[in-house]
């Protein structure tokens, strides 16, 4: 959190923000050329009071009084057609920034890696992509047009208050340096209560997001009052916060319109006293209070738009965060040409013998550094090989998924796909010839053809009906209220755990990979699913490379190869047979197999 903001840091932080406002240069120019037109015909609307109390009161003439307020309406007329423009323009260009904005940042939080999102919260990035854009957009859309609008007007009323009245003038012009005084004093601390009360609303986001997400276990626990009573305290922490910035506004806004107008009330003290002496004309009086008012409204507008410029400078500073985050997992500069491409049926080419290599691999997850979870671990697992990976928890089977896929990279050694290195690959290529079913799927809150369509988005019906069926997975979709056009709800609420499994396994027979990732995929299946499901991966596994962390060992006797984990190292491997005689730790880890089935049956 910056300590003393200043206009000058609250310029630099909105600075970078201007890459999304100049592709749209034709625009701000009939803005701008609206708003100058509308600031100059609003100057000479002086001129026209003038005309009228003169012909009113001085000449007395009815004709001359119904020209002068013909020219008043006339212009008057021009303001209101110039506003409209200035204002659809500015509020068009306000809206599209903040889309392109919120665009932007979410396309940069789509190329960070899982880590970043290990130690920020969802709530507090969603927060950013919406409130702190939604406050952007305000400045571009409202707030700039109104500074450069009443900028102007202050400038030209100036300037007009010294043709109309040199003595008047002095008086108003002694009241604008002290309105700058709270100007400068508060506006440093609003930019700075501004960003904080943004993190506040932030965390009340989290807090809420983290509580509806698990609402199944805070009611199971009937936890209701104590987290009513704590969203409480978060909302009256956030309450406090924007009260006090509130208030540091209020006195901003209240300082610059008490000095302006005591200024005034010096000035009508005196120009009425040169009235009466006969020194001035009354239209003359009339005019200086118009444009003295012009400027004290001006002078107060921009001292409330200065507030609003703090708070964006802000939410700018929180944006511009994101924005400047550099990914850790990247592209490489000029990535390696997969010559070794696998066709449909997901079969390399021959000079492409082994489909995974590591090589002296150590890995240590950022939250815990000092911790490995795989140590100096080397592999090679040929193409079409099927390899089960079992272990207790924590042994590191499913640290390697993770760098299969490349969302973290090893702090030490090499990984390989295809004799390329992973480094050497566009994320693109090694992700797309990997394809996971993990534990527990993902599923989006959308129908049941994006859910398994999210494999191929470029496959047809038919293909993904097809997929559904191999996964068995057609007829309960069939059975949905909507079919295939069924929305699933979120993370796929209204699904059971063994059809969210089929959806996935349906994903994955669809994105039809050389390399597999099965994380106990039929965990969730009944006897009978898992009987159908593990026939449908056994022909999709078929001439593929297929890697399978197993906690049911029964599932993986079959397997070409069993790696025995632990403490991140493999410190066995062999065929199940094997195994059971070489391995202590896979010996037991089948009694304890066989305990639990016998007592399941029992």
């Amino acid at each position: 959190m910056p300590s003393t903001p200043s206009l000058l840091s609250a310029r630099q932080t909105l600075l970078p923000m201007l890459r999304f406002i100049t592709p749209y240069r034709g625009r701000i120019v009939i803005a701008i050329t609206a708003l100058v037109v509308v600031a100059g015909i609003s100057l000479s609307l002086g001129q026209s009071v003038k005309l009228v109390i003169n012909n009113l009161f001085v000449v007395q003439s009815q004709r001359e009084l119904a020209v002068a307020l013909g020219i008043l309406a006339g212009l008057i007329t021009m303001i209101a057609v110039g506003t409209f423009v200035r204002f659809y323009t500015m509020s068009w260009l306000g809206e599209r920034v903040s889309a392109d904005i919120r665009r932007a940042v979410f396309d940069h939080l789509l190329l960070l890696e899982p880590s970043y999102f290990e130690e920020n919260q969802s709530g507090e990035l969603m927060s950013r992509l919406t409130t702190d854009t939604t406050l952007l957009q305000t400045i571009v859309g409202s707030s700039f047009s109104m500074a450069l609008r009443n900028a102007l007007t202050l400038v030209g009323g100036i300037a007009m208050l010294l043709v109309t009245n040199l003595k008047l003038t002095a008086l108003v012009l002694v009241g604008i340096p002290l309105a700058l005084v709270p100007v400068l004093i508060l506006g440093r601390r609003v930019r700075k209560l501004s960003r904080h009360s943004q993190d506040t609303i932030a965390d009340v986001g989290s807090y809420a997001g983290e509580i509806i997400q698990n609402i199944k276990a805070v009611q199971s626990y009937t936890r209701e009052a104590e987290e009513r009573h704590a969203f409480g305290v978060e909302v009256e922490q956030a309450f406090a916060v924007a009260r006090t910035r509130i208030r540091e506004r209020a006195m901003l806004f209240g300082s610059v319109m008490l000095l302006m107008f005591l200024g005034i009330c010096a000035m009508l003290w005196v120009g009425g006293s040169d009235v009466l002496a006969g020194t001035i004309s009354p239209g003359d009086l009339g005019a200086f209070v118009f444009y003295a008012l012009m400027v004290a409204m001006s002078l107060a507008t921009l001292a409330e738009v200065y507030g609003e410029v703090q708070r964006a400078a802000g939410a700018a500073e929180r944006l511009m965060e994101l924005l400047q985050v550099a990914p850790d997992i990247c592209d490489p500069p000029e990535p390696a040409n997969m010559q070794n491409r696998a066709p449909a049926n997901g079969q390399m080419a021959a000079n492409a013998s082994n489909a995974i290599e590591l090589e002296n691999v150590s890995f240590a997850y950022p939250s815990r550094p000092k911790k490995l979870a795989l140590n100096n671990l080397s592999l090679t697992i040929k193409q079409g090989e099927t390899v089960a990976l079992v272990g207790p928890s924590g042994a590191g089977k499913s640290t390697l998924f993770e760098l299969l896929e490349r969302f973290y990279d090893p702090q030490q050694g090499e990984i390989r796909q295809f004799n390329h290195p992973y480094r050497a690959l566009a994320l693109a290529d090694l992700r797309g010839r990997v394809g996971l079913v993990p534990q527990n799927p993902v599923l989006f809150s959308a129908d049941v053809w994006r859910n398994i369509r999210y494999g191929n988005p470029q496959a047809s019906d038919a293909a993904v009906m097809e997929a559904a069926r191999k996964a068995h997975a057609h007829d309960f979709i069939a059975a949905l209220p909507e079919g295939y056009d069924s929305f699933l709800g979120e993370r796929g609420v209204r699904l059971s755990g063994g059809q969210k499994q089929r959806i996935a396994i349906a994903r994955a027979i669809l994105k039809d990979p050389p390399i597999l990732l099965l994380d106990e995929a039929t965990s969730a299946l009944d006897a009978e699913s898992e009987h159908y499901v593990q026939a449908a991966l056994n022909d999709l596994m078929r001439e593929r490379t297929t890697l399978i962390i197993a906690h049911r060992l029964a599932t993986v006797v079959h397997a070409d190869r069993i790696l025995v984990m632990q403490d991140g190292e493999i410190i066995d491997s062999g065929t199940h047979t094997s195994l059971q005689t070489s391995s202590a730790l896979y010996r037991r880890l089948c009694e304890l197999q066989f305990a639990t089935d016998e007592l399941a049956k029992g």
